[in-house]
């Protein structure tokens, strides 16, 4: 973070994409943890997924983890929080409205200040916040718009992507192979590949 970079730099340019991989990651933890994945112990993914999900964005894990099962409940359904019956955009700043909240954009953003005292500001910016942003995007196109838009002929109402195991991974760790995420939620990702390949 303390990183005296040019633009010039390529690396800077991927250091960014790893950086927003790594964001997809925590949160795709935090996700096993709501499905009690990371552990046999509910306490131990209970700590996991408030950890996850403090450092991704603050976000409040008891929230996250109430509506998640709403939406698996009721998936593409007047009840079900992560669908909406509406373009891209839309559906992405609904999705974001209703996960965000004030307290949580306060605490980052008084975070951000505090850490400008000893981390320059532009790297701040490249390395934490456009990467963190960058991944909620990718989150939410690879594993909620793409799977859950328009109608379906099966059961999870999801779709799920052709089986690339490798674009599969770096696009959403495995999660878009949606279908089969529903089909058994409590799959951890690193193993949705071979629910993929049944």
């Amino acid at each position: 973070m303390g990183w005296h970079f040019s633009w010039s730099n390529p690396l800077v340019y991927f250091l960014i994409l790893v950086q927003m991989h790594l964001y997809t990651g925590l949160f795709i933890t935090a996700h096993d943890a709501i499905h009690g994945t990371v552990s046999s112990k509910p306490i131990v993914n209970k700590v996991v997924g408030q950890i996850c999900t403090l450092f991704y964005a603050a976000f409040w894990y008891p929230k996250l983890y109430t509506k998640h099962h709403l939406h698996h409940s009721h998936v593409h359904t007047e009840h079900d929080p992560d669908y909406h019956n509406g373009n891209f955009f839309s559906w992405f700043f609904r999705f974001f409205r209703n996960y965000l909240s004030i307290w949580q954009v306060v605490f980052m953003a008084v975070l951000f200040n505090i850490l400008k005292i000893w981390v320059p500001q532009q790297n701040l910016i490249l390395f934490w916040v456009l990467p963190s942003l960058l991944s909620t995007l990718q989150l939410f196109y690879f594993g909620t718009y793409l799977p859950h838009k328009g109608e379906h002929d099966n059961r999870h109402q999801s779709r799920t992507q052709s089986k690339n195991h490798v674009v599969a991974f770096f696009t959403c760790y495995f999660f878009g192979y949606h279908y089969e995420h529903h089909d058994a939620p409590g799959t951890p990702w690193w193993l949705l590949w071979k629910m993929k390949g049944v």
